[in-house]
């Protein structure tokens, strides 16, 4: 008799101890309840993860599972200097690790939307948590035009950036620009317009400004195609979709080279309780086997851009044609694999 009762209790434990580690293998979004513009990157094992907060400062998080974000380690790395041109309204930070030195770049201003500009600062540290970060300049080409959501990455042994930016002076239409780095805090030569928001569902401004948007642009490379996915539609608006340029020729710089997709990729999913997905960032499981975007959404329709967008990820698949799929935005109800090699 005591032998059964302890075989079943080994049993149940058994069981029990299963279902535990069946549940950290899986996670439901949004990972954290709060957080626009998310972006991370991967460097020694580490997911680095920033969001914008707003304000003067910049956050990063530390993290083995994006997965686990809830939990990660979490620091002020950049407070900006009051009164000065990058001292408010901080917006889309990116942290990268740039020739053996993390950079972090983002949008800000003085308090008057109309100067918002790009900068960087800089940490020569291993660990970004560690060290001090310092203030490298404003990053503009000469035209010096209203900038926000800078991307940075190399291509060919070239350092870029593509942004969303004016052409003029005055609010109306974000296109997204691409320009030459000569290194991390340094633009060289003059900017190249490569989008512009033309096609019906890149104009939705409804309960807002009329203003035509392409933001949040975002490098992708797989294979020998490389593509930017941005942002369309004003943000305080349920149509915040998701679009496709796809790079058809060898010249980044050559306006003519970059395809639009007719149609957008990914859209809120009034099924699945998942209203204006957008302004991504990649990342590959930990293994490197599985790509995953990275997104803001909404749970309820005209959430609009305030603090009730929240950052979460879902598989990308892809065409035969090497072109991404991203499938609808997944609902929160829904329980997902962890990205693959995740502790």
């Amino acid at each position: 008799m005591k032998r059964s009762v302890i075989a079943s209790c080994w049993f149940f434990c058994i069981l029990f101890l299963a279902n535990v580690q069946a549940q950290e293998k899986t996670f439901s979004n949004p990972l954290i309840p709060s957080g626009a513009d998310p972006y991370s990157t991967f460097h020694d094992g580490y997911y680095y993860y920033t969001n914008t907060v707003g304000g003067d400062r910049i956050i990063l998080k530390k993290t083995k599972n994006l997965a686990d974000l809830k939990n990660a380690e979490t620091k002020v790395i950049w407070k900006a200097p009051a009164n000065t041109m990058n001292s408010k309204q901080l917006w889309a930070p990116e942290v990268h690790f740039i020739d053996g030195k993390w950079y972090a770049y983002y949008a800000a201003d003085d308090g008057n939307n109309d100067n918002h500009r790009m900068y960087v600062v800089e940490n020569p540290e291993k660990d970004p948590f560690k060290g001090e970060w310092k203030f490298k300049g404003k990053l503009a080409t000469p035209s010096d035009k209203w900038a926000i959501d800078a991307n940075v990455f190399k291509h060919r042994g070239q350092l870029y950036m593509i942004w969303s930016g004016w052409e003029g002076d005055k609010n109306g239409r974000q296109d997204i620009f691409i320009a030459k780095m000569k290194n991390p805090y340094t633009m060289e030569g003059e900017r190249v317009k490569i989008s512009s928001p033309t096609l019906e569902w890149e104009r939705n401004w409804r309960g807002g400004p009329e203003v035509y948007v392409n933001e949040g642009p975002q490098f992708l490379k797989r294979g020998k195609n490389i593509f930017i996915v941005y942002s369309a539609s004003g943000c305080w608006t349920d149509y915040y979709s998701l679009g496709l340029l796809k790079l058809e020729g060898k010249d980044l710089l050559k306006t003519d080279n970059w395809e639009k997709s007719p149609e957008p990729l990914f859209t809120t999913s009034k099924e699945n309780g998942v209203y204006a997905p957008g302004h991504n960032s990649f990342f590959k499981s930990p293994n490197g086997k599985e790509d995953w975007i990275l997104y803001h959404a909404n749970d309820n329709p005209g959430d609009g851009c305030g603090g009730k967008r929240s950052p979460r990820m879902q598989v990308i698949k892809w065409a035969k044609d090497g072109t991404p799929e991203f499938g609808p935005p997944v609902s929160t109800k829904s329980v997902l694999p962890v990205p693959s090699g995740a502790e």
